[in-house]
């Protein structure tokens, strides 16, 4: 057979071989016997062989017949599986590694329960835990990372945006600091000393805003980069450090587990803070990605809480 070759001439093939009628051919291709019969004579030509011939009632293969019919059956099982949605993925069969980009927080929240679940349902799944050192649109549309978790603050068009968790900021001290005792005031949160934490090493935020609204300033003795350094040095000074929480009535989230490790005291901030959000984001060439279907699943139920399950559907 020279030239292109006719997928649809392999399929046809495939039919009158398994069946041995054109009858039977044409009703499993939904198509008419006269049709089928063009096409047969097409196949002849090309393959230079009568591949059916009649014996009685019915038709009966030729040798070179008889010698195409597996091949023929198995091009169209792997056209079948090359052009047919992607299949149900076994987590248990996954050989794959993961890039996931988190704060250091995020990840101190996120790694057990994402490792204990990799070990129980994808063993074969090994993890990469990068810190915020990339610009997440760039990194995820260039393959460099698989998924970001965090506070979410690019806007690529491009990119699927899922919130996980909404959690409110407050005070983390040490205990015995004179913030644990008494009502906690804007004056008296301005009046003690704080630590920011910031990857652009800024000064101000969110509760300096708040702060002016009273008339107020806060002095602030350091900024560091990320908040698990942040946390252990309030935990060993009077520095106060705001750390993220779960609302009142909201189910329990990992997240604010890592303060309490630290062996910190939360107070709640007398003033109105924006809550944080904390969800995922990826490049839409994984949307269909059944392996990375698990890994999103199993990132929502490492850091939402246990009574959460809604579906894998980018918001």
């Amino acid at each position: 057979m020279n030239g292109p070759i006719d997928a649809n001439l392999v399929v046809a093939l495939d039919a009158l071989l398994t069946e041995q009628s054109v009858t039977r051919a044409a009703t499993r291709l939904h198509t008419s016997p006269a049709a089928m019969s063009r096409t047969l004579a097409r196949l002849r030509r090309a393959l230079g062989d009568p591949l059916l011939v009649r014996a009685g009632q019915g038709m009966v293969p030729t040798p070179r017949a008889e010698e195409l019919r597996d091949e023929a059956a198995a091009v169209v099982r792997r056209m079948d599986a090359l052009l047919s949605p992607g299949a149900h993925t076994d987590p248990a069969a996954l050989r794959r590694t993961f890039t996931v980009q988190a704060a250091d927080l995020v990840c101190a929240a996120l790694a057990p329960g994402l490792l204990e679940l990799g070990r129980r349902e994808a063993p074969g799944v090994s993890l990469r835990f990068q810190a915020e050192e990339l610009e997440a649109g760039p990194a995820l549309r260039d393959g460099r990372i698989d998924l970001e978790v965090g506070s979410i603050d690019h806007v690529d068009p491009e990119t699927r945006v899922e919130q996980l968790v909404a959690l409110r900021m407050v005070a983390g001290v040490r205990p015995g600091h004179p913030l644990t005792r008494g009502t906690p005031t804007p004056a008296r949160f301005a009046a003690a000393e704080h630590i920011v934490v910031s990857r652009r090493g800024r000064f101000t935020g969110p509760l300096d805003a708040a702060l002016a609204e009273h008339g107020l300033r806060r002095r602030v003795a350091a900024v560091l980069p990320s908040h698990l350094p942040a946390i252990a040095l309030a935990a060993r000074s009077e520095l106060v450090c705001l750390v993220p929480t779960d609302p009142p009535g909201a189910g329990h989230s990992p997240l604010a587990d890592v303060a309490a490790g630290f062996g910190l005291e939360l107070v709640d901030v007398p003033l109105e803070l924006p809550p944080v959000a904390i969800g995922l984001a990826w490049h839409p060439r994984h949307a269909a990605d059944g392996a990375h279907g698990w890994l999103r699943s199993a990132v929502r139920r490492a850091l939402r809480p246990a009574h959460d399950t809604r579906p894998d559907e980018p918001r």
